[in-house]
């Protein structure tokens, strides 16, 4: 016999706001239906509509008291302690390969932070929990990984007792899928596969029709509604911090705090994440209305049954994916060979539909296209641009850097653990409110933020790529009152400072690309910092931890300053850094119709005409 369609509670559900302990005018013909009247369908589709509340929330949907009707239930059946005997039924392999993915495991954000505090290598040997891999041989991935230490003051600082450890699971770790999001504006969000699936407003109110539900209380879905398409903004709710792709995708960097412009009451602006934020130029992608799930894959972002120990590796759409090379049609497939389902080919044209609604874009081709001036420069005279440089570092208009990472620990106040959680509903225990206090307290604040002229390196894949400043942490430590240690920087088992500058795709591309003569001859562009920050003078003894600029990484002999926690990524060297600025010497020669493809005046008339013209025109 069918079981009556009592549909599904709100996620997560609120446990008896505004309702006695008896239901009212109980109704045995509408069950749940009794108190959650209006509830929407969780969702359309066809096979899920018959799913009854009790059949993914657990409980009693024939009881006739709130305590009863509750009682072992799971608030959020998507939950990853609980979503076997829910999601999981159906979808056990997307389910599986979720609690290996990058989103679940954390090892890159785990390994990096826990490398630059100078208590392991570059290689992932930690997650949020013990997880093994479901597949094993592939490149950037580990058989296993086992769950992050925690921390004791009490006991001597080491590899396996680590403040970096204690600061991953009271603060960065808050992003991860047996987690619920930060409880503030902009950061709330459910666990497990509602983390994605479950749209969030940045307020965090519900939106939808329940009765029973209150429309001023925080932590609420927009409405009982799965969706298969997540937007730019749920995304956002974690991707806000690290490398700040999620807001700098759509044009947000955040500020110093000042909250300006003022509102019409005179009041300063609201934060999100935590921030106030300044609007620049958003990602042209963006602007053409793609979402983040557009490029990424379900690949990337389930996981697929392999332990990535970096994102980097976890990774498979590439720009020419969708566009194209210079002398190569886009394959419309990644880099593993899997067909991009949203783009189709007729004749040279390339097309791609947006997954949540529906438009059509026509994609650029390379393979073909009329260049610019700059671009046949770039591209086609000197074709070492295509071979040694990712599409970014020229297309990126700018990039988040946050300079210095003053991170405060207080072991005298214990705090929330994101890794430990109690309460009677299991698929709870990643919720703020109900974390262990077996972690401490953290501050943090910065020395000052930049967006402008972003510096350039190698990456992993051997490529010229945009870097930004990692962690760059300095770590003071109190008991309450007393002071324990007071910026201490690290140093990672290669020898390099633990401050760090990393390789990233920043998603803030733009049709014009930077200029060759801001590659070419700005010493911070080379890793060799701005030369205007003075690091002793921003400590109030003058006696700095380090002493190189923090936008510095790299010397003019090529010495490495800061940590690159990516394995491969590097600063340029001495002859890349001489061999760059030599060609900014003769940047104006290089654009002139008279050079050939191979970069070189044809003979030395030619040369001498080049130059004359260039030192009238400078006239």
């Amino acid at each position: 016999m069918m079981k009556k369609r009592h549909f599904l509670i709100a996620i997560p559900v609120i446990l008896g706001i505004g309702m006695s302990n008896a239901i009212a005018q109980w109704d045995e013909n509408k069950g749940c239906l009794t108190c959650h009247e209006g509830i929407e369908q969780f969702s359309d589709i066809d096979t899920m509509a018959y799913l009854t509340c009790v059949d993914c929330h657990n409980g009693d949907g024939d009881a006739t008291t709130l305590a009863t009707a509750h009682k072992d239930m799971w608030s959020n059946p998507t939950d990853l302690r609980v979503v076997d005997k829910t999601c999981g039924t159906c979808h056990n392999e997307e389910v599986d390969n979720a609690k290996t993915s990058i989103h679940a495991t954390m090892s890159g954000m785990i390994s990096g932070t826990r490398y630059n505090f100078g208590s392991q290598s570059r290689d992932s040997i930690h997650a949020t929990y013990d997880v093994k891999a479901l597949k094993t041989g592939r490149e950037g991935t580990v058989a296993e990984l086992t769950q992050l230490p925690s921390y004791d003051p009490s006991q001597p600082e080491s590899d396996t007792n680590s403040p970096g450890d204690d600061y991953l699971r009271n603060q960065c770790l808050r992003c991860h899928l047996w987690s619920d999001g930060h409880q503030r504006d902009g950061d709330y969000r459910a666990s497990g596969c509602a983390a994605c699936h479950v749209e969030y407003s940045n307020a965090a109110t519900y939106e939808g029709g329940d009765k029973a539900i209150d429309k001023t209380q925080k932590d609420r879905p927009r409405q009982h509604k799965m969706t298969r398409a997540p937007s730019v903004e749920q995304c956002q709710h974690c991707h806000n911090r690290g490398g700040r792709t999620g807001v700098s995708y759509m044009g947000m960097m955040e500020s110093d705090g000042y909250g300006t412009p003022y509102k019409e009451d005179g009041s300063k602006q609201g934060k999100l994440h935590g921030k106030h934020y300044n609007f620049l130029q958003a990602d042209l992608h963006y602007d053409a209305g793609m979402s983040c799930i557009d490029c990424h894959t379900k690949d990337e972002m389930h996981g697929d049954g392999y332990l990535y120990t970096k994102k980097e590796f976890a990774l498979e759409v590439r720009c020419e994916t969708c566009h194209g090379t210079i002398s190569e049609d886009a394959t419309l497939k990644t880099a593993r060979g899997n067909p991009m389902t949203n783009l189709f080919r007729s004749g040279d044209s390339v097309t791609l539909t947006t997954k949540i609604d529906g438009k059509q874009l026509k994609v650029p081709q390379l393979n073909g296209a009329e260049l610019s001036p700059e671009g046949e420069v770039a591209m086609v005279k000197i074709a070492s641009h295509m071979e040694k440089m990712e599409c970014s570092t020229c297309h990126a208009a700018w990039a988040p850097q946050c300079y210095g990472c003053h991170a405060k620990q207080d072991v005298g106040k214990p705090n929330g653990d994101w890794l430990s959680g109690s309460h009677s509903d299991i698929s709870q225990l990643g919720k703020k409110a109900n974390l262990d206090k077996q972690a401490f307290s953290w501050s943090e604040s910065r020395s000052y933020v930049r967006w402008e002229n972003p510096a350039l390196g190698i990456n992993h894949r051997g490529k010229v790529s945009t870097f930004v400043p990692g962690c760059q942490v300095f770590l003071t430590q109190v008991n309450g009152d007393k002071a324990i240690v007071a910026n201490k920087t690290y140093v990672t088992k290669d020898g390099t400072s633990g401050l760090s500058h990393n390789p990233i795709q920043p998603h803030t591309m733009s049709k014009k690309s930077r200029t060759c003569e801001e590659c070419h001859t700005n010493p911070k562009v080379l890793g060799l910092g701005s030369g205007q920050y003075d690091i002793a003078r921003n400590f109030p003894d003058g006696q700095a931890p380090v002493n190189f600029e923090l936008e510095r990484f790299v010397d003019e002999e090529g010495n490495q300053l800061q940590s690159t926690s990516h394995d491969g990524a590097r600063p340029f060297n001495k002859d890349e850094m001489q061999r760059i600025q030599r060609v900014g010497t003769c940047l104006a020669c290089h654009g002139s119709d008279e050079i050939t493809a191979t970069g070189q005046a044809p003979d030395d008339v030619t040369h001498m005409k080049v130059i004359q013209r260039m030192v009238e025109k400078s006239r």
